[in-house]
């Protein structure tokens, strides 16, 4: 099923039902009188958060969704009963903006319910109109019309982990090996089209599609992921050693790339303090098989130690290596 993150959907509260006009007819009762009951109110119309990434693609050939009506008023003097109210489930982390009124509004937290539009109040019967000067009211009032809306829906992803790299870096295939995801993998850049997510002990790690230089400015797959690692908690910055064959300085130019793409990311949008360049940062040096000189694998360790950074070392080749990351990292989370 194709990775939907933004959609445009038409929404509308429930009408309200009408009112009706009734007249009692019981036996040795001839002026009954007025007997017409009021309408029920239209169903309102709210988004709810769940913990599933990919619900989107289920709404992929319906975009217009509605709360129930409300039951017309009936005899008797009974109220019509209420329409059902609607809930549109999305993933948390989805933002809504009222294309029309430009309101946003956001779901943060699994289970998250928020009003979007108000259901149309019900009509009155005509025994809403009786009193002493109108004894037999012929009035009624129609239900009122539910409030309607057009809205935007964008996801941004909330991970615990961003896996965040230059094409081909290893990401997938690492996002496989600690979690239960299958995310496409292959030896050519840009396999992972979609962000992909894993759950890892409970925590949540992203693969976020390959960043390439100029990513800011919309190159490569541009901001429409680098949006998407906005809300992580931490990153995982995977540099791999299929790098050395640009020189002895190739792996932490490469790193150097996507921290300044990350930094450009950050000024474009205002993020401040709250940017992705300044998230928390482990640096996971992959493919660690294909270099086999160890003398060269300690001097990267220790080049990329000076920025002050836990790093690692991983071949997914190497079960030890594997078992000791994995290990290392749930005790990283649990401090968190």
């Amino acid at each position: 099923m194709a990775f939907i993150d933004e959609m445009k959907i038409e929404a509308a509260a429930g009408r309200g039902g009408d009112g009706v006009v009734r007249w009692r007819q019981e036996k040795f009762i001839p002026k009954g009188g007025p007997s017409g009951g009021d309408a029920g109110r239209g169903g309102d119309f709210y988004v709810q958060a769940v913990r599933d990434v990919h619900i989107l693609s289920k709404y992929k050939a319906k975009k217009s969704f509605s709360a129930e009506r409300g039951e017309d008023g009936n005899n008797k003097s009974l109220h019509g009963k209420n329409g059902e109210d609607f809930f549109l489930e999305l993933p948390v982390g989805s933002i809504i903006t009222n294309i029309v009124t430009d309101e946003s509004w956001q779901l943060e937290k699994e289970g998250q319910k928020i009003l979007l539009l108000k259901g149309g109040y019900g009509g009155f019967g005509n025994e809403h109109f009786k009193s002493s000067t109108n004894t037999t009211p012929k009035e009624w009032r129609p239900g009122a019309e539910g409030e309607k809306g057009t809205f935007k829906i964008e996801l941004n992803l909330f991970a615990d982990i961003g896996l965040v790299g230059l094409p081909n870096a290893g990401k997938s295939s690492l996002l496989n090996t600690l979690t239960n995801a299958d995310a496409k993998v292959g030896d050519y850049a840009f396999t992972t089209l979609d962000p992909n997510l894993g759950d890892f002990y409970g925590y949540v790690i992203a693969d976020i599609p390959g960043i390439i230089e100029g990513a800011a400015e919309g190159k490569g797959l541009g901001v429409k992921f680098l949006r998407h690692i906005k809300r992580t908690k931490m990153l995982a910055h995977l540099v791999s050693f299929e790098n050395l064959s640009k020189g002895s300085t190739g792996m932490m130019k490469v790193y150097k790339e996507i921290r300044k793409e990350l930094a450009k990311y950050d000024k474009k949008l205002s993020l401040g303090e709250d940017g992705l360049s300044e998230k928390e940062e482990i640096i996971i040096l992959t493919k660690a098989d294909f270099v086999e000189d160890e003398k060269i694998i300690a001097k990267k360790v220790a080049e990329f130690k000076k920025l002050d950074k836990k790093v690692f070392v991983l071949s997914l080749f190497d079960d030890k290596m594997v078992k000791k990351f994995r290990d290392d990292l749930v005790k990283i989370l649990k401090k968190k």
